[in-house]
């Protein structure tokens, strides 16, 4: 099913599509979809029929990570294949594990926007072990050309010139800033050590702030 876009997600999205359903690999402790009932990893087979459309902008796995390195690979192809098929798109596809967005880098429609999640430089446990570390998630998106975003939300505390080296690296066209909006307790940075990466983080790229960050002014 082709869902709308709602909520405090990205603001050029418009819809979500997930064939790939059930509870994510990750396991990110701050998962927005800890809320509803998670079952059993699978592929939906009856979302292969779902007319994706045109003209819209498309977050695909916007409730699983598609690229978990324990996400069976055929359930990929199958998910890149009927997105080419609509191909008056964009789409939005993020991951964890960006290693294999590289590896699958000929197989994404012509209009994709690739991204990584990258909170901070430290490696807290806030994951899966599954998950491979921010400093593995920046090398493998800096092999990668297109168009790139970075998302740092939930941001966590961070040591500002490494996180920058990282993202900088990257390339990215744009980085998205947000905040922990369910109160899951994350170690948080001050407001004005926000302010302090926003401001080298524009001297190379657009930075696109979340409402929510607005939240850490009054920590």
């Amino acid at each position: 099913m082709l869902n709308k876009q709602k909520g405090n997600m990205y603001g050029f999205v418009t819809h979500t599509w997930n064939a790939i359903k059930g509870k994510c690999p990750h396991d990110c402790s701050y998962c927005y979809m800890k809320v509803f009932p998670q079952g059993k990893l699978h592929f939906d087979e009856k979302e292969l029929k779902t007319n994706l459309g045109e003209g819209n902008f498309i977050f695909v796995g916007s409730s699983c990570d598609m690229f978990a390195q324990k996400i069976d690979p055929f359930w990929i192809s199958k998910v890149l294949e009927h997105c080419r098929k609509y191909p008056k798109n964009k789409y939005l596809f993020q991951t964890k594990n960006p290693i294999r967005l590289y590896h699958w880098i000929d197989d994404f429609p012509k209009d994709s926007m690739l991204g990584t999640t990258i909170e901070t430089n430290r490696d807290y446990p806030i994951y899966d072990k599954s998950v491979s570390p921010v400093r593995e998630r920046a090398k493998a998106m800096s092999m990668i050309f297109g168009k790139l975003m970075v998302t740092i939300e939930p941001i966590m505390d961070f040591d500002l010139k490494e996180l920058v080296f990282l993202i900088q690296a990257i390339e990215p066209n744009f980085i998205n800033i947000g905040a922990d909006s369910k109160g899951h307790g994350l170690n948080e940075p001050s407001w004005d050590k926000v302010q302090e990466l926003i401001k080298e983080l524009e001297k190379f790229t657009e930075v696109r702030i979340k409402d929510n960050l607005n939240r850490l002014k009054i920590k």
